[in-house]
């Protein structure tokens, strides 16, 4: 069931429980009326106890947080009672959000049909990057612009309302079948979506989701802000961040202030709102700059590291990148052919590749300090990188 979590339940409230022998007095004549009776009557009997007897998790508070710039909000975890007055307070704060990022299992129908109506007076994008499952599709589609990555995961169910012992008693779904069609989406894709059993999910591809008007674009993962950072701009928090993104650091993470350089200007250009993309590609730049000053002074391990990482690089790469990024010990570019990225505006001797390659594998084939010694020539002519960045966008 996978992304089944808090659901699509209908009720914020409970059945009131009457007097024990007027419900058994209601169970007997239900048996006597038949088994859909009887199974309304259970049904309402498991929902009337667990109301009384308080049974059911209380639900974790619903995470709304709003991002750097005042142009994003997030939602995060089950949709629970609260979300949409909260939700509300902040974009009566905010005037300037313009978009709302999903993230959630679903949770209780009607806090959902209320963010959801939020949502389309404030004519709101909205933008799923992870997942967003049951309750929370209906508030998906009332995005004026409806944006998933090609990784989404957009997951449907019929309604249900939860029971005393775990069960999932079917809802009636004509709601949120006019609320699907009231968005544009297609009818027979809400018809299939609403006839999915309720502890069950389907999850359609993002060509499915784009055909019947559900999506109505696919981005990639650096058009908006790190969304990692919502929660903690703090610079630890943008240093695991760039650990994340740039692997070749590894090596160099003990040098004394490198990383913590590296987070401050991250962490800046999160909190001015650069979008992730713009921000990973400048860090990249900044990151091949102080690698590169780091190496001249450091250790032999970190500097065979960085060889080792521009001959994968170099593999990897057109011979007209791979001569760029061993001449000139390129490691912006570098990263950006190892994070399969095609580069831009960057040519050089398509016949030197070959040789760049022969000549870093047989510097790092050599013994201990001999090895060191000869990537450092390749590495700086003179004590000195023949070209620190490149002058990529």
């Amino acid at each position: 069931m996978g992304l089944v979590g808090a659901g699509r339940s209908r009720s914020r409230s409970r059945i009131a429980l009457g007097l024990a022998g007027l419900a058994l007095a209601a169970a007997g004549l239900a048996c006597l009326a038949g088994p859909a009776a009887l199974t309304k009557t259970y049904a309402g009997l498991s929902l009337a106890l667990e109301g009384r007897l308080q049974t059911r998790p209380q639900p974790i508070a619903t995470r709304i947080t709003l991002g750097p710039g005042g142009r994003d909000l997030r939602l995060w975890g089950e949709i629970a009672e609260g979300a949409a007055d909260r939700l509300g307070q902040l974009l009566d704060a905010n005037r300037q959000v313009e978009r709302i990022h999903l993230t959630s299992e679903g949770g209780l129908v009607d806090e959902a049909e209320a963010i959801a109506a939020r949502v389309a007076a404030r004519g709101l994008v909205t933008y799923v990057p992870d997942y967003c499952v049951s309750a929370c599709t209906l508030v998906f589609v009332r995005g004026r612009e409806r944006l998933i990555q090609a990784s989404s995961r957009l997951g449907f169910h019929a309604p249900y309302e939860p029971g005393l012992f775990g069960q999932a008693f079917q809802a009636d779904a004509s709601p949120e079948r006019r609320a699907y069609l009231a968005a544009g989406v297609d009818a027979a894709f809400a018809t299939e979506a609403l006839q999915v059993a309720s502890d069950d999910l389907w999850v359609p591809d993002a060509a499915r989701l784009l055909a019947a008007r559900v999506a109505t674009g696919v981005v990639d993962s650096g058009r908006f802000p790190d969304s990692g950072l919502d929660d903690d701009d703090s610079l630890d928090a943008a240093r695991a961040a760039i650990l994340r993104n740039l692997d070749l650091l590894a090596e160099f993470k003990e040098v004394p202030g490198l990383t913590e350089r590296l987070a401050l200007w991250y962490r800046d250009a999160y909190r001015a709102g650069v979008s992730e993309g713009e921000a990973l590609d400048g860090l990249r730049r900044l990151a091949a700059a102080e690698v590169m000053r780091a190496a001249r002074g450091a250790e032999a391990a970190p500097v065979l590291g960085l060889g080792r990482y521009l001959l994968k690089a170099m593999r990897a790469a057109p011979s007209d990148i791979c001569s760029i990024i061993g001449g000139a010990g390129d490691v912006a570019l570098a990263q950006q052919v190892l994070a399969g990225e095609t580069p831009r505006g960057a040519s050089g001797a398509r016949g030197a590749c070959a040789e760049l390659i022969s000549a870093y594998a047989e510097a790092l084939a050599r013994p201990g300090p001999d090895a060191s010694a000869a990537l450092r020539h390749l590495l700086f002519r003179g004590g000195l990188p023949v070209q620190e960045v490149s002058a990529l966008p």
